[in-house]
Formats: structure tokens, C-alpha cells, sequence
């Protein structure tokens, strides 16, 4: 669910918990896009189309009238303001825009429904096209460091596969130079992966570019098992890479530390947790 629960403090982005060393020094370190961030003003967008992706994920396209162009840097994400709470900060959810900047005044979110979470069942049950929503960004720096001079390994499941489409797409539309980019995508079954045919056909026309589905719960075709085991045949020869890991936290801390194991140092490493 590519959904950031919130609690606020400055921005909805980077959170200050009580005793948490980590996230105050992250706070710190990024202080001056942190400020940016709570800057930026509140839209209004209108939900304009709605596609069944799966039978738990639908897309979302949503016009932002006022402006010509939505501008954004492809791996950054929107919050919503959803009429969910009396209390502004429980009212936050915040989706990666899957889309890619077109020069339009239109970007894409997918979402995943949550059957405990309030934020998506508002999206899935009381907005349909002509819904306005109340958001702010594009806000983030989990985008691409240019230039790409190292092999690039783009690692998801669910929803997290959002921002790394959109980058991907970038990438292939701006013919940026790069090495070789493989997408690693895991899902549970065949029926729950998004994006498949798009995603093959970018395999087959962007140079360097590799789209590895695993499915975890059903035997088909292509890969099975889990992400892990093909970055780690990937790269068992440690060749210099960047790792880009986005979706839930136990696949993310689990992705981390077999990568750091695999003798690669934590600079190496850029993560998206959701949830």
C-alpha cells in the first residue's frame, strides 16, 4: 500500500519520535528540503478517471485546474487531505505518483485497499470522477542521483513498484544515460501485479533495462520465491550498483541487511518505507 501514515511535526514526511536518534538526525540532515516541504501550499484536484487495476488496487488520475503543468521529480509523492478525522494530522495519507512528468496538469496514484485503514477506504468507497481532493507536493527526495553511472537495481512489491515506474518511464521518454537498470518486482500471484504488460514492453524497447516479476504464491512462467534471491544472484559478484528499495518495512529492513552483507556499504543503499 503505497500509503505514509503521519504524524506531524514540521512536514508529514520526515517524523521526530520521542527518543528515536535516527529519525532526528534524518530530520536534520535533510532540514532544508524538510522546510520546503512544509511550504508548499495546499491544491485543490479533481479526480478525473478511476480503472480497477486489480481486484484490490485501483488508479487514480487526478487534474490540477489551477496550474498549466504539475511539476514533479519522478519518485516523489503527494498528501492528501482526506475528510477522515476531526484531527488535521490524522486526516494526512501520502501516495508515490506513479505517473511521470508529461508537461500536463495531471499525475497518477495507485492505491492498494487497506481493509483497516480508513484513508483507503474513503478513496476506494466515496471518490469517484469529479471528486475534488485537497493535497499538497510533489515533496520527497527518493529520486534518482544523476548521473547514473553504476548499475541500478529498483526493488518493490505492491504498490511500491509507483515511484520506480514513473522513473523508469523518465528515464526511457528524457533518454538519460545510464547502466543497466533492473526492476524487481514481487507480488504473491500473478492476478495482483501491476502494470505487467506495460512494464514487459518498456523491457523489451529501454536500453539496458530489466523487468524481473517474482511471484511468492503461485508457480507460472517467470520467477518465483522472493525479491531477495535474484538481486542476490545478481550481484554475487559485488559488481559497484545502487539499490533503491520501496514498499513494506519487513522486505525493506530484510533487503537492507542482505545487501550490506553482501559487502555493499549503506550509502548504497535509498529506501521508501510505506506504512
Amino acid at each position: 500500500m503505497s500509503t505514509k501514515e503521519t504524524s506531524v511535526f514540521l512536514t508529514d514526511r520526515f517524523l521526530l519520535r520521542r527518543n528515536d536518534k535516527n529519525s532526528f538526525y534524518l530530520f536534520l540532515c535533510n532540514f532544508p528540503q524538510t522546510l520546503k516541504m512544509a511550504l508548499l501550499p495546499w491544491r485543490r484536484g479533481k479526480v478525473i478517471r478511476i480503472k480497477n487495476e486489480t481486484a484490490t488496487t485501483k488508479r487514480y488520475w487526478i487534474e490540477v485546474p489551477e496550474l498549466s503543468s504539475f511539476d514533479f521529480i519522478p519518485g516523489q509523492f503527494v498528501t492528501l487531505d482526506l475528510p477522515i478525522h476531526e484531527k488535521a494530522n490524522k486526516r494526512l495519507r501520502s501516495y508515490s505518483i506513479a505517473s511521470w512528468p508529461d508537461g500536463t496538469n495531471v499525475f497518477e496514484l495507485v492505491i492498494v485497499l487497506d481493509k483497516k485503514g480508513a484513508g483507503t477506504h474513503y478513496m476506494f468507497d466515496e471518490v469517484s470522477a469529479g471528486t475534488e481532493l485537497s493535497f499538497r507536493g510533489a515533496q520527497g527526495i527518493f529520486v534518482l542521483k544523476e548521473p547514473l553511472d553504476k548499475d541500478l537495481f529498483l526493488i518493490c512489491t505492491g504498490t511500491g513498484i509507483a515511484p520506480f515506474r514513473s522513473m523508469v518511464h523518465h528515464i526511457h521518454n528524457k533518454k538519460i544515460p545510464h547502466k543497466n537498470i533492473t526492476l524487481i518486482f514481487g507480488c504473491r500471484t500473478k492476478d495482483t501485479i501491476l502494470y505487467y504488460e506495460e512494464m514487459k514492453k518498456l523491457d523489451e524497447s529501454t536500453e539496458s533495462f530489466t523487468y524481473i516479476p517474482v511471484l511468492s504464491r503461485e508457480s507460472w512462467e517467470g520467477r518465483t520465491g522472493y525479491v531477495h534471491q535474484v538481486y542476490e544472484e545478481l550481484c554475487k559478484d559485488k559488481k559497484p550498483a545502487e539499490f533503491m528499495l520501496c514498499g513494506w518495512r519487513g522486505m525493506i529492513d530484510q533487503a537492507k541487511q542482505k545487501i550490506l552483507d553482501m559487502g555493499y556499504d549503506a550509502k548504497d543503499i535509498h529506501i521508501e518505507i510505506y506504512g
